[in-house]
Parts: C-alpha cells; structure tokens; sequence
C-alpha cells in the first residue's frame, strides 16, 4: 500500500519522499509506481500531459532522517506488527519537525498505545482501502491525546485530494467499512451453507437489491427513503437471526483446502480461468472508474 498511497499524494499535489528499509525495495516501489501511474492514466484518472509532473513530486530515500528533515506528514505503512511499529515510532520521533504530524495506515492495530509521549498530540490513524487510487474512502481516528482540530484539518486536506474520508471519534478495530463487511459476510455464508441459494444468486441479491441503493444512499439515508416506521417494525418483529457462528463457513474451509486463494489462483468461488488475474484486476478497475465517476455526479444529489 505504501507506494500507491505515496502516488495519491503526489496526484494530489503534494512533494512526496518515499523511504523503506532497503533499497532494493525503493528501486521495486519506483518501477511499480512507474508502471501503476500508466495503468491510472488508462482509466482516465489522470491526463498523459500531467504525469511527469506527477512523477516529479516523488523522490526516493533510503536514510529515513534525510526523508523526514522537512516533512508535514509522515504516513507510516508498515508491517502490522505492534512490536515493530513501536520500535520504528521510537526511531522516527527525534527525527520528525515538531509540527510534523504521524498518520499510520494500521488496518487493525490500536497504535496509540505503542507512541511515544512526544507523538501522543499529533498523531491519526488514517487508514487507507485498496486499491487508494480508486476508492476514496479514507477512515480518519485522532489518537485520543490529539487535538480534534487536526483530525479535522486531515479530514479537508483528504478532501482536497478528492477522497471521501469519514472521522471515527474512537478507535475500533476494522473501522466501520470492515466492520459492516464482516457482518454481510457472516450472513452470505450462513445462507450459503444452509443451501438457501447458489453463490451468483446470493452475489445477485447483494449488487442489485442491496448495493445499487447503498452506493447512491448509504444505510441511514437509504432507511429514510424506506420509512423509519416501517424498517422500525421489521427490527421489533424479529425478523432477522444474526448467525450463530459468525465467520464459519465449510465451502469456504473446502476451496482453501483444495488450492483456491480466489482471482489470484484462479479459482475461488468463482472460476477466473478465461484469463490472467492482471486481466480480471483491469476489468474490476474500470467497473469501478464507471461508479465512482457516477457517485460524484450524482453526489448529494438526492
């Protein structure tokens, strides 16, 4: 992620250092960004007039104090291992500017444990979603010491880059996204496993019933547009059961028994053996150019 989200900022405008632990591993994050920005142009984010521009913004620096001598941010996106984290927060604080502000990129970790006092009043989690180029949300969670003015100041500086980011006012693990995620999840394999229909009619039921709406409204909106008295009695009625075992699921268990990891493998729920996983990735790309160009025409619009 670390060399996509350093992309994003340099699209976005700002001067980025990228710096890594080796320099074999800098030399990698150049020829993919090299490569990523080309695949970004195709989609139409970006025009071919401005992309040595862009490339302009990014240098590359294997001294990590040189990369943090004039730094405003410093987004940390390392392996998610609290111990290794905190170790690297210890090394970095010295060598931040003091106005310098630490946004970690940590998927699941409570990291405001492991700062150093130095960084507890200026410190975010702001987490990004794969792949960052396309999906514009960006979960924003201030550590609980900083001041909630530069949670906000984050917020409109992500904005300005074109992003839609969302600010929790405390963290949990898996922020709302992910949370929301897991609990469709559960629910998709319970009625998979109790054989109440087949994956692509479940997958049917999801894109056109439910997330056709979402994308235009979201969940809040989506139940005024229902009627909070009739969504009111659905939920006093009982209607729904959460599942017992939320994240069971035995056809799951049995594809990863027989060697299926999804797209990447070729197999998964679905077979993806018409063509190369790079082939299906490009094809989900431009899907999703399609809705996100739509949802900010059609933004607030309803």
């Amino acid at each position: 992620m670390g060399h996509a989200i350093a992309l994003v900022h340099a699209i976005g405008g700002c001067q980025v250092t990228l710096t890594d632990l080796s320099t074999a591993q800098l030399e990698w994050a150049g020829t993919r960004i090299d490569s990523l920005i080309h695949e970004i142009e195709t989609l139409g984010l970006i025009k071919a007039s401005d992309t040595k521009a862009i490339l302009r913004r990014i240098e590359y620096q294997a001294d990590i104090g040189r990369a943090l001598e004039h730094a405003d941010l410093l987004v940390e996106a390392i392996v998610e291992d609290a111990e290794v984290k905190k170790a690297f927060y210890q090394q970095v604080a010295p060598l931040m500017p003091k106005t310098c502000v630490l946004a970690s990129n940590t998927s699941f970790l409570d990291v405001f444990p492991l700062l150093p006092s130095i960084l507890k009043e200026r410190s975010l989690i702001v987490h990004w979603y794969t792949p960052p180029y396309l999906i514009d949300l960006v979960d924003v969670v201030p550590a609980p010491d900083t001041p909630f003015r530069i949670a906000r100041e984050m917020k409109q500086f992500l904005e300005r880059m074109g992003k839609k980011p969302v600010i929790l006012k405390k963290f949990v693990p898996g922020y709302i996204a992910n949370n929301v995620q897991m609990a469709i999840e559960s629910e998709v394999f319970r009625l998979l496993d109790a054989g109440v229909a087949s994956v692509a009619d479940i997958d049917d039921a999801v894109r056109y019933g439910l997330a056709q709406r979402l994308s235009v409204m979201g969940q809040f909106k989506k139940i005024d547009y229902t009627g909070l008295q009739v969504v009111h009695d659905i939920h006093v009625a009982g209607l729904y059961t959460p599942p017992s075992q939320p994240t069971a699921t035995q056809r799951l268990k049995e594809l990863l028994s027989e060697g299926a990891s999804g797209v990447l493998s070729g197999h998964g729920f679905y077979n993806y053996s018409d063509a190369d996983s790079a082939t299906y990735l490009t094809r989900r790309d431009r899907k999703l150019v399609k809705i996100k160009q739509a949802m900010r025409d059609d933004d607030d619009q309803i």
